[in-house]
C-alpha cells in the first residue's frame, strides 16, 4: 500500500474519520509525495525533503485517530508518541533521540515479518523435519539400505501425518528460546546499551542453549517458528533492509506537541520538558543522525506529523526554527451536531456497531430508532458546549450512560430484541444535560 493514490488515501481514511476534508487531503499528499520521490533520480532525491505537518485542532477531532488509521493502512515503520513525556538531555527521563530508536525497532520488526511471509515454505519446512526428527531419529551413518529405505517410508508417512494435524497433540522436548533484553527500552543512552549488550554476547557466548521443555507438538510449532526465522534469515541484511525502510519511508506522529510550547510571557521559559525539548527536537526534525541498535539512521527524509489542541498556547509560542520545519498547518473543525450523528453511523467501526456486537455475544439485538440517534447526536453537542469540549469521545460517555442499565442486565434477554428510543434517551439524559453542574461530573 506505499504507491496508493492521494484520492484512495483519502477514500480509506474516510470509512473511519468523518469529515476533516482539509486534514485528510494534506496528509495524502505528503504520503504520496514519498513515493514520487523514490521514483526520481538519485541526485534529485536527496534535495526533496519531506514537508512536515501540523494538525491544530481540539482534542476528539479526529486527530489521533487520522494517525491510527495511516498506521493500519501504510507498511512504512510508523509510531505515535506524546511529546511531553520526552526531558531535555541532562534530565532524567527519556530523550527525544529514543523515538528514532523507537520507529527502528518498529522497522526491524516490519522487516522481519516481510521476510518471513517471503520464506514461509523455508520456515515450514525447516519446523516440520525438527519436529517429525525428534519424534523419529535419524539413522545413524553407518545403517545399511534397507533400514534407509524403512525410515524413509516411515519418515514420509509421518509427513502426511503432520500436515494432517494428527501430531498436534503428541509432546516432545524442545529448546526454549533464551530470553532477549531490550535495552533499548529501559532508556539508557546509546554508548550504555552497547557495552549491556556486549557483556550480554559474552555472556550469551557461554550459555547459548536455553532450557528443554517438553510441549505438544502444536505448541513447538510456534516456538520453532522464531528459530527457523534466526536460522534462515541473514540478520545483517535484514538490519540494512529496516534501516532502508526508515529513512525512506519512516513516518513519526508526534501528539500534544502543544504540550511544550511555552505561552509568551510564561515564566516556565526554563521548564526542561518545554523549550529544552524543542531545541532537542529540533535538530531531528531538521535531519540528523542518529545511533540505534541497527546502526547510524539519517533523519533528514523522515516525515513528521505534529498534532495539538493549542488552547493555552499558539503554534507561534513554539520556537521559531522548529515553526519553520512544520511548513503545512492544518486546522481541524470542531464537531458540530450532524458531523456526531454521521460519526456515530457511517464509520465502518462505527460505536453503534460496536455495542450490536458486544450485545450480540448476549444474543440480544440492539436496535436503534432514527430519532434516538438524532437525540444522542444533540445531547452530546449540548454537553459539549456546556462542560469542557471533548469532541466525538464525548459520544463514548454519552452511549455508556444510556446502555448501562441493558449491558449490566443483557444476560437475562437472551434472544429479545431492545430498541433503544428518542423517549428512553431523553429519560436518560434530559435532566443531566439540562444542569451544567449535572453535566460536568456525569458526562
Amino acid at each position: 500500500m506505499e504507491n496508493l493514490t492521494p484520492k484512495e488515501i483519502v477514500a480509506y481514511l474516510d470509512q473511519y474519520v468523518i469529515g476533516q476534508d482539509d486534514a485528510k487531503r494534506t496528509i495524502a499528499v505528503a504520503l504520496r509525495n514519498r513515493y514520487r520521490r523514490m521514483q526520481l533520480p538519485t541526485e534529485i532525491q536527496n534535495d526533496v525533503i519531506p514537508k512536515n505537518i501540523l494538525m491544530i485542532g481540539s482534542t476528539g477531532v479526529g486527530k489521533t485517530e487520522i494517525a491510527r488509521r495511516l498506521a493500519k493502512m501504510m507498511a512504512v515503520p510508523f509510531i505515535k508518541i506524546e511529546a511531553s513525556k520526552y526531558t531535555e538531555v541532562g534530565f532524567v527521563g527519556r530523550d527525544v533521540e529514543s523515538m528514532i530508536r523507537d520507529l527502528a525497532s518498529v522497522s526491524m520488526k516490519l522487516v522481519r515479518e516481510s521476510e518471513n511471509d517471503k520464506n514461509a515454505e523455508k520456515i515450514e519446512a525447516y519446523i516440520e523435519n525438527k519436529i517429525i526428527e525428534k519424534l523419529l531419529p535419524p539413522l545413524p551413518a553407518a545403517a545399511g539400505e534397507q533400514k534407509k529405505a524403512e525410515y524413509e517410508a516411515s519418515f514420509a508417512k509421518m509427513q502426511a501425518k503432520f500436515e494432517r494435524g494428527e501430531l498436534d497433540h503428541l509432546k516432545i522436548k524442545v529448546e526454549m528460546p533464551l530470553p532477549g533484553l531490550d535495552m533499548e527500552e529501559s532508556g539508557l543512552p546509546p554508548q550504555m546499551i552497547n557495552v549491556q549488550e556486549s557483556i550480554s554476547k559474552v555472556l550469551g557466548g557461554l550459555n547459548k542453549k536455553g532450557k528443554e521443555k517438553e510441549v505438544t507438538v502444536k505448541e513447538a510449532k510456534k516456538i520453532l517458528a522464531a528459530e527457523a526465522s534466526a536460522e534462515l534469515l541473514d540478520d545483517e541484511q535484514v538490519k540494512e533492509l529496516a534501516i532502508e525502510k526508515v529513512e525512506k519511508g519512516g513516518i513519526i506522529f508526534l501528539d500534544e506537541i502543544d504540550k511544550i510550547a511555552v505561552a509568551s510571557g510564561s515564566q516556565g521559559r526554563q521548564d526542561p520538558s518545554k523549550e529544552g525539548v524543542q531545541r532537542d527536537l529540533l535538530p531531528i526534525v531538521e535531519g540528523s543522525t542518529v545511533h540505534t541498535k541497527l546502526g547510524m539512521i539519517n533523519t533528514d527524509h523522515i516525515l513528521f506529523i505534529a498534532a495539538g489542541a493549542f488552547h493555552l498556547t499558539k503554534p507561534s509560542d513554539l520556537i521559531p526554527e522548529l515553526q519553520g520545519r512544520f511548513p503545512l498547518r492544518v486546522e481541524l473543525d470542531s464537531l458540530t451536531e450532524e458531523v456526531l450523528y454521521r460519526i456515530l453511523t457511517e464509520p465502518k467501526n462505527s460505536l453503534i456497531k460496536q455495542y450490536q456486537a458486544l450485545m450480540n455475544v448476549e444474543e440480544l439485538e440492539l436496535i436503534f430508532d432514527e430519532e434516538a440517534l438524532r437525540s444522542v447526536a444533540h445531547f452530546s453537542s449540548l454537553a459539549n458546549e456546556k462542560a469542557e469540549d471533548i469532541g466525538a469521545r464525548r459520544l463514548h460517555t454519552v452511549m455508556e450512560k444510556i446502555l448501562e442499565e441493558i449491558s449490566f442486565t443483557a444476560d437475562e434477554h437472551q434472544g429479545e430484541n431492545y430498541t433503544v428510543t428518542k423517549e428512553m434517551v431523553k429519560e436518560k439524559l434530559g435532566k443531566v444535560v439540562e444542569d451544567e453542574d449535572t453535566t460536568r461530573y456525569i458526562l
